[in-house]
C-alpha cells in the first residue's frame, strides 16, 4: 500500500510525506472550486428564472412542469452515477458533469416556449446531480485520506459559491439579457473546469482500496451483519432527506411565512431565507472544527436538535425578529448534518452511499415546498412550518442510533 504509507509519512512528517501532503492539498482546493462552481452555478440560473418565464412565454402552472424536470434529470443521473464513478473513478466523472453542467446553464436562456425549456431543464439536472454525486465521492476519499473530518468546508464552498452566484445575479439582472448572463456562467464554469480538472485527473483517488470500506450499498462491512451496511446508508440517507426538507422549505416559504403572518415589510421579509443561508455557510466553515470537537454522532445529534428548536421559534414566533433569530438557530443547526450524513454514507458504500444518501436527499429539498403548501391548506403556514422542526428532531434521533455505523471509518 505505497499510497497509504505516504499518507501516513505525511501525517507524522517522514519522508515522502511532502509530496503526498502536496497531493492531498491539491486535491482539496480543486475540489473545494468544484464545489463552490457547483453553488454558483445553480444560484446564477435560479436569479434569471422569472427572466427566463417571460421569455418563454410560460405559465405559472408551465413553470413549475419545466422545474420539475430538473429535478427528474437530477435524481435519475444521481443512482446511475455511483456506477459511473466505479467504473471510470470518481474524479473522471466531476470534471465531466461539470463541464456539462457549465455547457447546460446556458440552454434555458435559449428556450423560446415552455416545452423546450423542460427540455433543457431535463439536461441541466442531469448534470446537476451528477455532479453532486461525483465530488462528494471524490471528496469523501480525500477526508479518508487526510484522517480529518473536512467534508463540511467543501459544502461551505458549495454555499458561499451559491451566494456568490445569486448576488452576482441580481446585480446584473438590470442590466444584462439571460442570455448574456448565462453565457457568461458558461465561459466561467468551463474556465474554471480547465484550471481544477487537470490536478483531479493527474492524481488517482488518494484512498487505495485496502483501505475503503464496501464499495457497494449491498456489500457489508466484515464482520457486519448480513443488509447492516444498506439499512445504515438508508439511515443516513433518510437523515439528509430530513434535513433537506428544511431547506427546501424555508427556501421557497420562509419569506412567505413573514409576509403573510407577521405581516413583515418586502426587505425584512428577503432577509429571512439570507440570514438562513448566512449562518448555514458560517456553520460549515467551523464544521471541521466542531466534529474534532464533538465527533460525528454528536454533531448529527445536537445540529438535528438546534434545528428543531430554532424553527419551531421561527415558525411561532409572535414578531418579525424572533422569527428571523428562529431561521438562522435553523441554519446553524442543519449546516453539517446534511454532509456528515453523506460521507458517513460514503464510507459505508462508497459512491453507491453517496448516491443512495444524495438521491434521498434531494428529494427531501423536492418534497419539503409542496408538503409546506398542501399542510398550510389543510391547517396552517406556521403550523406546516413546524414539519421542518419535527424531521429536524427526527434526524437527530436516527443520528444518535446510527452512532456505530461507520463512525471510525471516518472519524
Amino acid at each position: 500500500m505505497p499510497l497509504l504509507n505516504k499518507v501516513r509519512t505525511a501525517a507524522s512528517g517522514g519522508p515522502g510525506g511532502d509530496t503526498a501532503a502536496r497531493s492531498l492539498s491539491r486535491l482539496r482546493s480543486a475540489l473545494t472550486l468544484f464545489f463552490a462552481l457547483d453553488g454558483f452555478l445553480f444560484a446564477g440560473w435560479v436569479v434569471r428564472i422569472p427572466a427566463v418565464k417571460e421569455q418563454t412565454g410560460a405559465s405559472a402552472g408551465d413553470l413549475g412542469l419545466a422545474l420539475l424536470e430538473v429535478s427528474a434529470g437530477a435524481v435519475v443521473t444521481m443512482t446511475l452515477t455511483g456506477r459511473l464513478c466505479r467504473r471510470y473513478g470518481s474524479h473522471a466523472v466531476t470534471v465531466a458533469t461539470a463541464a456539462l453542467l457549465s455547457l447546460s446553464v446556458a440552454l434555458p436562456a435559449l428556450a423560446r416556449s415552455p416545452l423546450a425549456l423542460g427540455l433543457v431543464l431535463l439536461v441541466f439536472g442531469a448534470a446537476y446531480g451528477g455532479i453532486n454525486v461525483a465530488m462528494n465521492s471524490a471528496a469523501v476519499d480525500v477526508v479518508t485520506a487526510l484522517r480529518r473530518p473536512v467534508m463540511p468546508g467543501f459544502h461551505a464552498a458549495f454555499s458561499l459559491g451559491g451566494m456568490l452566484g445569486a448576488g452576482l445575479g441580481g446585480l446584473l439582472a438590470g442590466s444584462l439579457s439571460p442570455t448574456a448572463h448565462l453565457l457568461g456562467l458558461t465561459l466561467a464554469g468551463l474556465a474554471l473546469t480547465g484550471v481544477a480538472g487537470p490536478v483531479l485527473l493527474r492524481h488517482p483517488s488518494p484512498a487505495p482500496p485496502e483501505v475503503r470500506p464496501a464499495r457497494s450499498a449491498g456489500t457489508d462491512a466484515p464482520g457486519a451483519r448480513p443488509g447492516g451496511s444498506r439499512r445504515a446508508v438508508l439511515v443516513f440517507g433518510t437523515i439528509a432527506l430530513c434535513t433537506a426538507y428544511g431547506e427546501g422549505a424555508l427556501a421557497d416559504w420562509g419569506a412567505l411565512h413573514l409576509t403573510q403572518d407577521l405581516h413583515a415589510d418586502p426587505g425584512a421579509a428577503a432577509a429571512g431565507y439570507s440570514v438562513f443561508a448566512l449562518t448555514m455557510t458560517v456553520g460549515r466553515l467551523s464544521g471541521t472544527a466542531l466534529l474534532e470537537r464533538l465527533g460525528q454522532t454528536r454533531t448529527l445529534v445536537t445540529g438535528g436538535a438546534t434545528a428543531a428548536a430554532g424553527m419551531l421559534l421561527g415558525a411561532l414566533a409572535p414578531t418579525v425578529w424572533a422569527a428571523l433569530l428562529g431561521f438562522a438557530v435553523t441554519g446553524l443547526g442543519l449546516a453539517n448534518v446534511f454532509p456528515v450524513a453523506v460521507a458517513r454514507a460514503g464510507a459505508l458504500a462508497g459512491p453507491a452511499g453517496v448516491a443512495t444518501a444524495s438521491t434521498l436527499g434531494y428529494g427531501g429539498m423536492l418534497l419539503g415546498p409542496p408538503s409546506i403548501g398542501f399542510l398550510a391548506d389543510w391547517f396552517s403556514l406556521p403550523a406546516a412550518l413546524t414539519t421542518v422542526a419535527v424531521l429536524a428532531a427526527g434526524a437527530a434521533v436516527m443520528g444518535y442510533l446510527a452512532r456505530d455505523a461507520g463512525e471510525a471509518r471516518t472519524a
